[in-house]
């Protein structure tokens, strides 16, 4: 199994669905997804580098490090799901466009990402410095004027817009025929607007104390399950033409996924392994996220064992020793296995909206592979 790729489950249907030349080019796509998508993006950010360094060669080399950051990491995961969305309603033609529209995903995650970092002033992602820390120390090291870190949360910000930009450039510049991509644009606009709106929740959430798990869950579903699951699928099936029902019973499994996903997520942000996550371990706490497990906690009537959490709970000087102290006390309240048992769930009911008895009947080897991926999302270590 893989994310992305190619299943050793044997796809069924009795012909081959890439028999024409295009459609040959697809299979080579699914051989390797995530590598496609990296290649696609390299390719068209080496095109916009030229015209940034027509203003300024200070701003290609900026624009170098938002590329590399791009570049870099991630598991390719909306991409991915846009692209089974799109096979899932039927898609077979111009594997190239389509693949191309659907890099353009990963634009809008560097600019989540490189926000999200300056907003939680986070020093690290994927183990390397974010883009606001690396900029501060640039300005430190050149000794200019003024003070580093504003500087660093200024290019972070612009380096981000430009990232937003050109998502929206590279799928209307993509090749899809004009009228699927008149299809997909719903999706496209619901997905910026949800996915800006579960951050502002998320700060707003921060900065008021409202920590109830109603609102945890809520900006989960619009700061990360709707970006990353739901609407990708829908704009997929949407470039496919898909009708009304497969729309439907796209966005319930990438609704309840992307909830079980976040979930997973936010587990790993305490328990996660940094050699393998990249962040510094307890990083959610000292940030003072609310996740699930922190509302939970907070509403639990054990107050002395959750006041262990509390003191962690946004302590930018948590130590590993405070760490641990949290963990075991997220697990002695019985909030992990809640949480738990919320992820298998939502993973079920995911599952069945694409593989149950009412779901629509989905082009193979599509249900085969969305299994996959509920899989993977839900069960990883990163």
């Amino acid at each position: 199994m893989t994310l992305g790729g190619v299943s050793t489950r044997a796809d069924h249907g009795a012909h081959d669905p890439f028999g024409s030349p295009a459609e040959q080019g697809g299979r080579a796509i699914e051989h390797d997804l995530p590598g496609a998508v990296t290649a696609d993006l390299a390719d068209y950010l080496a095109g916009r580098r030229a015209e940034c360094a027509d203003i300024a060669e200070e701003y290609a080399g900026a624009v170098d490090d938002l590329t590399r950051f791009v570049l870099a990491g991630g598991k390719r995961l909306r991409p991915t799901f846009a692209w089974w969305g799109w096979r899932a309603a039927g898609g077979l033609d111009d594997p190239s466009a389509v693949l191309r529209a659907v890099s353009a995903l990963e634009l809008i995650q560097a600019c989540a990402l490189v926000h999200d970092d300056l907003i939680d002033d986070s020093a690290t992602r994927r183990g390397e410095p974010t883009v606001h820390a690396r900029w501060a120390s640039r300005h430190a090291g050149a000794a200019w004027t003024g003070d580093p870190t504003r500087f660093g949360a200024a290019v972070a910000i612009l380096l981000g817009d430009v990232a937003l930009a050109w998502a929206d450039d590279m799928l209307h510049e993509s090749g899809v025929d004009p009228v699927a991509l008149a299809r997909a644009r719903p999706a496209w606009q619901a997905m910026r607007t949800e996915v800006l709106g579960g951050q502002f929740l998320d700060v707003q959430g921060h900065a008021s104390s409202d920590s109830s798990p109603e609102t945890a869950l809520r900006i989960s579903r619009y700061k990360t399950a709707a970006y990353t699951v739901e609407r990708p699928l829908h704009l997929g099936a949407a470039i496919a033409g898909a009708d009304d029902t497969t729309i439907a019973a796209l966005r319930r499994y990438g609704t309840d996924l992307g909830i079980a996903f976040q979930l997973r997520d936010d587990m790993l942000g305490v328990f996660g392994d940094p050699a393998v996550t990249g962040k510094p371990a307890g990083d959610d706490l000292r940030e003072g996220k609310l996740t699930l497990l922190v509302a939970l906690t907070r509403a639990h009537p054990d107050r002395t064992t959750a006041a262990v959490v509390e003191r962690a709970v946004g302590n930018p000087h948590l130590d590993a020793e405070g760490v641990a102290a949290a963990r075991e006390a997220l697990v002695s309240l019985g909030v992990v296995d809640d949480v738990e048992r919320r992820i298998t769930e939502l993973t079920a009911s995911a599952l069945d909206a694409v593989r149950g008895a009412d779901a629509p009947v989905l082009a193979v080897p599509a249900p085969d592979r969305l299994a996959d991926l509920a899989v993977a999302a839900t069960r990883r270590a990163r």
